[in-house]
């Protein structure tokens, strides 16, 4: 792939900030633990090693040229670090073995992980210093995070909390609690890095939970989360996974730094609801274009979102609606960036028709 940016990402997002003249919309594929098939390592080596973290995120740019890093390997980092236990597979992204507590009475003995002691979160901070060092002042990077809703799912197993939704929503207060103050301990130590966090709740998704107990029992935890990072002088990006429609103006108007959206949302529906409020980031189809489609599949899905959302008021990042697929093809990468460089900036909507006719002949 012949590079053709003609500006730094940091150049990019400066420039965006202050209503300046860029080469093209910002883009980030959302790669994931498949940085490891470019680096040339195992996915397995990420749970132990932050130099192969941050080196194989970098080596990931080198390659696509998007306009973020992130640390992050897998959703149970934290609730790892409060006891639960994980199952790290020789090539595939850790998943959850069993939660910290199994009964109600112990959510009591559960407390908040130490990020500089506790399972793998020393290591992942180890890997933002590595990372800042290496992206220099060229590329922004940030640390991901589960949110305390989600974060407390894993404590206590996912069935067993979503069966207390209903039954004992008290239980999933206390949860909660205690899993804002790992969130909160982990994104300071973060920012004292100088790495700014990002938020990922998919257990909040209306796919998963209603917006009425979203609203009661994840709602004021992450917005608690959200007025700590920013009173740190840092606004997070905040992605839930599936549908999202009816929680939409919750969360902007917590005042979030952009709304990244899954795939079975309408980045069009997005833009006309928080458009005016927030970013909006999404959202091809991770796995059944950009793992499972063609170059051209990817290019026209591309082009599609941006035909929705270039205009979004608060601004638009290209993204995928998820993370990536391990074996997400090369080629499907480069496609979403290059249609991104074809397209350039400012976009013209007639041009990304015609290119959309073009790519499906």
């Amino acid at each position: 792939m012949v590079k053709t940016d003609q500006m730094t990402p940091a150049e990019r997002a400066n420039a965006i900030s202050k209503g300046l003249e860029v080469d093209r919309l910002p883009c980030n594929p959302n790669i994931a633990n498949g940085t490891a098939r470019i680096y040339g390592c195992k996915v397995s080596d990420f749970n132990h090693n932050p130099k192969i973290i941050a080196e194989a995120q970098f080596a990931s740019y080198k390659k696509f040229g998007g306009d973020s890093l992130r640390i992050f390997t897998d959703l149970f980092t934290w609730a790892e670090a409060m006891g639960a236990s994980v199952k790290e597979p020789d090539d595939d992204t850790v998943d959850l073995a069993s939660p910290a507590v199994f009964k109600v009475e112990d959510i009591d003995t559960l407390t908040p992980a130490n990020p500089y002691k506790d399972g793998r979160l020393p290591i992942h901070l180890e890997a933002m210093k590595y990372l800042r060092e290496l992206a220099k002042d060229e590329i922004n990077c940030s640390a991901g995070v589960v949110g305390p809703f989600t974060n407390a799912s894993f404590l206590f197993g996912v069935n067993e909390t979503l069966k207390f939704v209903h039954k004992n929503p008290e239980a999933i207060h206390k949860l909660c609690k205690v899993s804002l103050e790992t969130c909160k301990a982990y994104v300071k130590a973060s920012m004292d890095i100088g790495i700014v966090p990002t938020i990922s709740e998919p257990m909040s998704s209306c796919t998963v939970i209603s917006p009425k107990q979203f609203r009661e029992l994840s709602l004021p935890y992450l917005k608690e989360l959200i007025e700590y990072i920013k009173q740190n002088g840092y606004n997070p990006v905040v992605h839930i996974c599936g549908q999202t429609n009816k929680i939409w103006s919750d969360m902007a108007d917590i005042g979030i730094g952009g709304m990244s959206i899954d795939n079975i949302a309408s980045l069009e529906d997005c833009k006309r609801t928080i458009g005016h409020q927030t970013k909006i980031m999404g959202n091809v189809d991770p796995g059944g274009i950009m793992y499972c489609g063609t170059p051209n599949d990817v290019r026209i899905s591309t082009l599609k979102g941006i035909l929705e959302a270039y205009d979004s008021p608060k601004g638009y990042v290209v993204m995928s609606g998820c993370s990536l697929p391990i074996d997400t093809p090369i080629e499907n990468i480069e496609a979403m960036m290059d249609i991104v460089r074809e397209v350039g900036y400012p976009v013209d909507p007639d041009k990304v028709i015609y290119l959309i006719n073009h790519y499906s002949k």
